[in-house]
Parts: C-alpha cells; sequence; structure tokens
C-alpha cells in the first residue's frame, strides 16, 4: 500500500513483490489522483514491526552494503484490513513539482494543430484544495511527464525558466507547453514564456551544451535534504519511461546444511539467544520455561556454535550459485516418495533409465537430470539505477563496484520477498563440453560473440565498469535454458513467464547446468506440473533443438554477425524473438547474451553443440 505523502489516506495499492522488482524506492509512480516517488526505507513502516525474512545466506552477501553488520532482511508491509488504516504504508512524496493545465488556453491554433497549456509550480496551486485532486484556477492538472536525473540515480524537476532561456534566470513569466501536430514527438513540443522565448524539447537531448545543466544530486526519495554531490551533466527522463528505475536484486535459494534444524530453533529464539556469548548465559536463559522446552534434547555446544554463526553471518566465500550447484549435484537419486520432505529444499536424481531410453541423439551430452520438487527463493532489493540497467553478475553474486543509488541514508537492512516452487534441474556432460570449446568452429564463434561484447562495452558511458564476456559455455547454457522455457511452457500447466532460469557455469570444475524453476508467494508455490516434465525431458530437448535450428526470421537471425550489427545488437548472435527472446521476467541476463548458434546446426552451419536430431 502506497500513500502521497501529505494526503493521510492511501492513495493505491501494490503487490509486495512489486516493491522489490517494479515499485521500489525511488521508483517513480502514477498513483489514482497523484504522481509520486516511492519512498526510501526511512519513509516505510518501522522495520522491527514488518515481517522478518530468516536467510542467513543472503544477509551474508548483502553485509559489504551495510560497512561490515550483518543487514536484517524483511517483507514490504501488507495492505491494511481497516479502511483508511496508513500506519502500514509506504510513504510516497508527490514528485515532480510541475504540472500541466489540462485547459487549453484561448489563444490555441485549433486549425494549425497547435495547442498550448499552462505550465505551473506546485507552489501556484490552489491552497484549499492542494490536497485532493490538484488543481490551478479551478481547472484540473496532472504531473508534467519531463523530469532530470543521471545514472546515479538522482532525479529532479528541470528549471524550466533557466531551459526557455537558455541559462538566464532573470525572467520570471508564465510558462507554457505548446503541442504542434499530433505525433507527440519532442520535436513538437516547445516551451514558450510569456516574455516571447521559446525552446524545443528536442534540445533538452543534445548532451553536448548541457541544456539542462548539471545533476543536482536531488534523492527526492530520501527527502528533501538528502542532496549529494554530483557532476554528471542532467539527461532527460520522461517520468513513465522504461529506463526511469532498474532494480538491482540478489537472489538466492535456500539450501540444506548438517546444522540446519539447530539454527532453526536459534533463529526462533534469536530475540532472547542474542546476548549469549559464553555458556554460564545459556544455562541462565534456559530457567525460561520456552527456551528450555524449544532446546530439550539439543547439546548447549551446538547451540553456541549456531549462535557463533548467525553472529557471522555464517561466512561462506564461495560465490553464491556455486554453493547452490554442490546441493543440486549432491542430490540422493530417487523419486518424491521420501519422508520427511523439507519444504525449503527437496531435490532427487532421476534415475537415468527413466530418461536415457530413446535419447540417443543427445545421451552423451547430458550428465544428470535432477527433480526439485521443492525450492524456496529470496529475492532482496539493494539499490537501482537510472538510464542504464545494472548486468547481474553470472555468478549470482553482488558486484560493489556498480554505483547503485541507496534506498535509505544509512542502509541496515534491505526488502525481500520469498517464494516457494518446484523446478527441474539438467547438468551437461563436462567431458562433453571440453569436447565441444575444443572446437574450431566453437572458438572462431564465441571470438565473434565477444567481439561483440567489446563493441557495447566500448559504448558505455565514460567511467563505467567494464563487464567480462561471460564466455562461450554460459552463452550455450544460456541459449538452451530459452528454448527449453519455451518447450516446458507448451506442457507444465505454467506460462512461460512464470518459468525462470538459473545458469551454473563453474569453470574451475568443470560443472556446468541450469535450473528452470517457478516460485509463487503461496505458502506451497507448486502444482506439481513443471517438475514432473523431468521424466520427458528427451522429449523437450529435442522440441527445443527444433526450435533452435530454424527461426521465422532465418536466414536474417542466422546470419546476424554480433561483431558487425547495423542495429546494434552487440550481445546477441543468431537469436531473435522469433526464436530465443522470451519474457525478462524469465531471464537472468535481460535477454543478452544469446546465440542458437552455439546449441544446434542452423542455416549456414554454426557450432552446435549438439548433433543431428533422430
Amino acid at each position: 500500500m502506497a500513500k502521497a505523502k501529505g494526503t493521510g489516506a492511501p492513495t493505491g495499492s501494490i503487490r509486495r513483490s512489486q516493491v522489490i522488482t517494479t515499485y521500489g524506492p525511488g521508483a517513480l509512480i502514477d498513483l489514482p489522483h497523484d504522481s509520486a516517488i516511492v519512498g526510501g526505507l526511512d519513509f516505510w513502516p518501522w522495520h522491527g514491526s514488518l515481517e522478518p525474512i530468516d536467510e542467513p545466506r543472503l544477509s551474508t552477501r548483502l553485509r559489504s552494503l551495510t560497512g561490515g553488520a550483518l543487514p536484517a532482511l524483511h517483507a514490504p508491509p501488507a495492505a491494511s484490513d481497516r479502511p483508511g488504516d496508513v500506519s502500514a504504508g509506504i510513504e510516497a512524496p508527490r514528485f515532480p513539482e510541475w504540472f500541466v493545465v489540462q485547459r487549453e488556453e484561448s489563444s490555441t491554433d485549433h486549425e494549425g494543430g497547435r495547442r498550448s497549456r499552462r505550465l505551473v509550480h506546485r507552489k501556484s496551486l490552489d491552497e484549499r484544495r492542494r490536497h485532493k485532486n490538484l488543481v490551478h484556477g479551478g481547472q484540473p492538472v496532472v504531473a508534467i511527464r519531463f523530469v532530470r536525473g543521471c545514472p546515479r540515480g538522482h532525479v529532479d524537476d528541470i528549471d524550466w525558466w533557466s531551459f526557455v532561456h537558455r541559462g538566464v534566470r532573470d525572467c520570471q513569466g508564465e510558462l507554457g507547453i505548446e503541442e504542434q501536430g499530433t505525433g507527440g514527438d519532442l520535436s513538437n513540443l516547445f516551451v514558450r514564456c510569456s516574455c516571447g522565448n521559446s525552446r524545443g524539447l528536442h534540445e533538452a537531448k543534445e548532451m553536448d551544451d548541457r541544456p539542462l545543466g548539471h545533476c543536482s544530486g536531488a534523492r527526492p526519495w530520501l527527502g528533501r535534504h538528502a542532496n549529494e554531490e554530483c557532476g554528471e551533466p542532467a539527461r532527460l527522463l520522461i517520468r513513465t519511461a522504461t529506463n526511469a528505475w532498474f532494480p538491482q536484486i540478489v537472489t538466492v535459494l535456500s539450501l540444506p546444511k548438517p546444522s540446519e534444524a539447530v539454527d532453526g530453533i536459534v533463529a526462533e529464539l534469536w530475540d532472547d539467544l542474542e546476548i549469549v556469548t559464553e555458556p554460564g548465559e545459556l544455562r541462565f536463559l534456559k530457567k525460561k520455561p520456552r527456551i528450555a522446552a524449544a532446546l530439550h534434547g539439543v547439546d548447549d555446544a551446538d547451540v553456541l556454535a549456531a549462535i557463533e554463526r548467525r553472529k557471522a553471518g555464517d561466512l561462506d566465500d564461495r560465490p553464491v550459485k556455486f554453493a547452490e550447484l554442490d546441493a543440486l549435484l549432491t542430490a540422493p537419486e530417487g523419486y518424491d516418495d521420501d519422508v520427511p520432505i523439507d519444504d525449503r529444499f527437496h531435490a532427487r536424481r532421476l534415475p537415468e533409465s527413466v530418461w536415457r531410453e530413446g535419447a540417443r541423439s543427445f545421451a552423451d551430452r547430458i550428465a544428470a537430470v535432477v527433480q526439485v520438487h521443492r525450492l524456496r527463493e529470496v529475492s532482496a532489493l539493494t539499490g537501482f539505477t537510472r538510464f542504464e540497467a545494472p548486468t547481474p553478475d553470472i555468478l549470482g553474486e553482488v558486484d560493489t563496484d556498480v554505483e547503485r543509488a541507496a534506498l535509505a541514508l544509512e542502509p541496515a537492512w534491505f526488502p525481500a520477498v520469498e517464494n516457494r516452487g518446484e523446478g527441474v534441474f539438467v547438468q551437461l556432460a563436462t567431458t562433453a563440453v571440453a569436447e565441444w570449446c575444443g572446437r574450431e568452429d566453437v572458438r572462431t564463434r564465441c571470438a565473434t560473440l565477444a567481439a561483440g561484447h567489446e563493441r557495447r562495452e566500448a559504448e558505455r558511458p565514460p567511467g563505467a565498469k567494464r563487464r567480462p564476456f561471460p564466455g562461450g559455455p554460459y552463452i550455450l547454457l544460456h541459449t538452451l535454458s530459452h528454448l527449453l522455457i519455451t518447450s516446458l511452457a507448451l506442457r507444465c500447466g505454467y506460462p512461460a513467464a512464470s518459468i525462470r532460469e538459473r545458469v551454473y557455469v563453474d569453470e574451475a570444475e568443470k560443472r556446468y547446468g541450469l535450473l528452470l524453476y517457478t516460485a509463487s508467494a503461496d505458502a506451497e508455490g507448486t502444482l506439481g506440473g513443471l517438475v514432473q516434465q523431468a521424466r520427458s525431458i528427451k522429449e523437450h530437448l529435442r522440441h527445443a533443438l527444433l526450435l533452435g535450428q530454424l527461426c521465422s526470421n532465418d536466414p536474417v537471425c542466422a546470419h546476424h554477425r554480433p561483431d558487425h550489427s547495423a542495429e546494434k545488437r552487440w550481445l546477441h548472435g543468431a537469436a531473435c524473438h522469433g526464436c530465443t527472446l522470451i519474457a525478462e521476467t524469465s531471464c537472468e541476463m535481460r535477454n543478452d547474451h544469446l546465440d542458437r548458434s552455439l546449441v544446434a546446426r542452423i542455416i549456414g552451419g554454426g557450432a552446435g553443440f549438439f548433433g543431428p536430431i533422430e
């Protein structure tokens, strides 16, 4: 639930998951009667009243963002059942502060297609109705679409007087927005002043002479006086554009550990056990009947060790995905009839006799198929950017070099959501990947893809962190993942947009695999339709390879070269919306680094990992 600051009543609501993915702190949002910016964590209800989410692995990964302290994770506030109750809402300060009057000026030239409307500041709105539907002179107004910002996340109102007078602020005349034609293009929009000066909005996009001035460092989601130093040139930003807010999300899967049971008990009693530093203090606390009952049968040494692990964050130097890969590859063989079932992670390696028969075309390419009957996914929002989306690390790590915008003045906790679901894991054979990487045609194709990656990096703004080329095995798995999602969606009962991927590449130990899963906020989050498709993996692989061999846009798609791309699709090989691109909610790499020529034989050859389909 969100409310415009100062209104005293909720003015709109969003799902809790949307707070993480779409409308987090700093995001520009249109409410029913207001335009606002979602407030930072300092504008949220006290985090102690929010639902805690326990995931030590994720908290450990985020401690570098809080100066070394182990951050807590809390779910966004839920909407109250009581009408009009805003105590649990997230404040959303009004933004921007410039508005366009909806009544056209009388001097408008209708025959010439010119329409002019007044451009007014918040301070000139009717005082008596400021907190209801906003009006000026009795006429309704709407927030202007255009603001200014910078890639560091700062956002502010455009200084319209300075813009229309080209840097001179002597005149404070009445401003208006004039629109010519019906296209709505920036070249048809002009800002005019009553003194006679005018300027086209298309000039605001030209960065050479910095028409919008320097970035003010404004952070309205953190408060009116939260500006910071910034020397970036201000850029024109359309409030509702897709590049106005890019979240940086870190996701982990909950994994079983030998000490899981004791750690769970300690987590439940943490408010009491947090102060324990030596055995005597633990024995004293066990005099409480509630604590004694919870720790009955548990050795004190195990409890003290669990307390130390929790205080230290259970440090694990391995990348996030490597720990998950260990759990998936060590899953015991069997089906789903084991008891008890861990509702956070329950995986069983499917016996080869179930899926290898009739899979001669690719039997030597696949090492194992794992049914993940239960999984728990926890995602935390760590910050955001504007104009340019942060590319996720292929190892699932927190990229501390990204200049992200902060969610709070001094973040000590992060908003997170947990989802539960099911999935299918497919491991590629190590020897097959090694043989494939050694082929001359594969090396040539990967060099072409790497050249396209370098072209893309050269176009990034000066000073931006250099992103490494993910490598051939990653692009192979990533593309195969997209093709399999398309095939699975036809039979599993879930739409393709609900199936997500997690690609695992461990070059040090030569381990390669992909996890396709679905998860939701429901208590169970699983219907069984996806996990059972593991038994038919050979049919899905065959269908995926057929999809990869021929695209409806061939031969144009098949012959695309990322290193010589007129469309500047530097990160795509043989890939387009007709074959491998899927919903970005499903892709961990924003539909970048795809090439079906690495998966199957396409028109003109290719360097396919899989041979001819039988």
